[in-house]
């Protein structure tokens, strides 16, 4: 929902950093991979329940996140370096409500309505991704230069990653937050089904 707008803030810097990070060699796709060790770095921080670590590591990965992106766009993207990036995202994003779902007993029912809620999102961003492509739509919007078409949702990645520093820095609330984020998850998947029945009709 944010992400479009937190974009104008974060950008300028990124790119500032990408632009040396492209200057020394350091390839997108390598920060891409990096950033999904990280990510999983995270969650067996989580497993192990030291939280502030978690939390730096997934802060660590989001700015890996976002330069490996500037960096492919400095050097000239390519649609392998998106579907590396696509797949390091859904990575990191399941990763970590299923850590906190091995760490602790009552923490598993939620975390598993919450990937489950993953998997919806996942779906309805993708296949109106595939779908818009396949007509023609361009893949530049709101969300800058992407490998695919981005449909803006409640919950997008700037929403995700405010849920994780809460589930972070109030572990033992995680039951209620992941079950509140799922919840906005479905939101999100009916918002997407309006506007897939708007565009494709």
């Amino acid at each position: 929902m944010f992400d479009a707008k937190l974009r104008t803030k974060i950008d300028p810097p990124l790119n500032a950093v990408a632009l040396g990070i492209a200057r020394s060699g350091v390839s997108a796709n390598a920060l891409t991979l990096f950033g999904a060790l990280v990510g999983l770095a995270a969650a067996v921080a989580v497993i192990q329940e030291h939280f502030a670590v978690a939390l730096a590591l997934i802060m660590l990965n989001r700015i890996l996140d976002g330069l490996d992106g500037a960096v492919a766009r400095i050097n000239s993207a390519s649609e392998w370096g998106g579907y590396l990036d696509t797949l390091a995202d859904y990575i990191f994003y399941i990763s970590i409500p299923v850590a906190f779902g091995w760490a602790n007993l009552p923490n598993q029912l939620p975390a598993l309505l919450l990937v489950a809620s993953f998997t919806l999102t996942a779906v309805s961003f993708l296949a109106f991704a595939a779908i818009a492509a396949s007509k023609g739509q361009g893949a530049d919007g709101a969300h800058g230069s992407k490998a695919f078409i981005y449909s803006t949702g409640l919950m997008e990645g700037g929403e995700t990653i405010a849920f994780f520093i809460l589930f972070c820095l109030f572990p033992e609330y995680f039951p209620v937050l992941a079950l509140l984020f799922a919840g906005l998850c479905v939101l999100t998947v009916a918002q997407r089904i309006m506007l897939a029945a708007k565009t494709f009709r």
